[in-house]
């Protein structure tokens, strides 16, 4: 992990950045600094394999999906102070890449609460943005709908085939360049693959 590199890009661009060697690290960060308030977590394999959920469910209203589906949460998310979630792709040339398919993780990313904290293993990490966009496509894609059980040609072919499937879960590909006027955002960088 080129820290130094991540670092002068993402600053430039007006993001706060932080590195932990393990997820376990960056969860009790998180946890100690997110503390009385009301947070949200977008869908995010990271965030369940960091164990951060519970961590922070002991001193805040969580608002997260998967632990109660349903719209009535992602409508309360959207009042959420903090806002938790992964990322995709990022670059070392200072870009955030994500896909989504209900828009409810790119919307808040953009707008909405005071704090942003984007959580990046190490296997999300490219050299620029082309590689970026690519990785998010037919990497994390193909691995995120086969995780939710739908039949897309990318789950088959293990790459991005810019379908048309019904159940294409690809709506939206986000890339944040700075945070969003007003909104403070943290990239948590994390020294051991973590999601897609």
């Amino acid at each position: 992990m080129k820290k130094d590199v991540l670092r002068a890009q993402f600053e430039k661009h007006g993001f706060s950045v932080s590195f932990f060697d393990s997820g376990k690290e960056a969860a009790r960060y998180l946890a100690e600094n997110i503390q009385g308030t009301s947070v949200a977590i977008g869908g995010s394999v990271t965030v369940q394999e960091m164990g951060l959920f519970p961590l922070l469910k002991e001193h805040n209203e969580v608002f997260w999906h998967w632990d109660v589906p349903g719209r009535e949460t992602l409508k309360k998310a959207r009042t959420a102070k903090i806002y938790v979630t992964g990322a995709n792709a990022v670059s070392e040339t200072g870009e955030i890449v994500n896909i989504d398919g209900t828009g409810n993780r790119t919307s808040q990313m953009l707008y909405g609460p005071e704090k942003l904290y984007v959580l990046v293993g190490s296997n999300k990490i490219c050299p620029d943005l082309e590689s970026a966009v690519w990785r998010a496509r037919n990497v994390a894609a193909p691995k995120n709908a086969a995780r939710l059980g739908v039949k897309t040609p990318c789950v088959a072919a293990g790459r991005c085939l810019d379908c048309d499937s019904p159940e294409r879960i690809c709506h939206s590909m986000v890339i944040t360049a700075r945070p969003g006027n007003g909104m403070q955002a943290e990239l948590v960088f994390i020294g051991e693959e973590l999601g897609y």
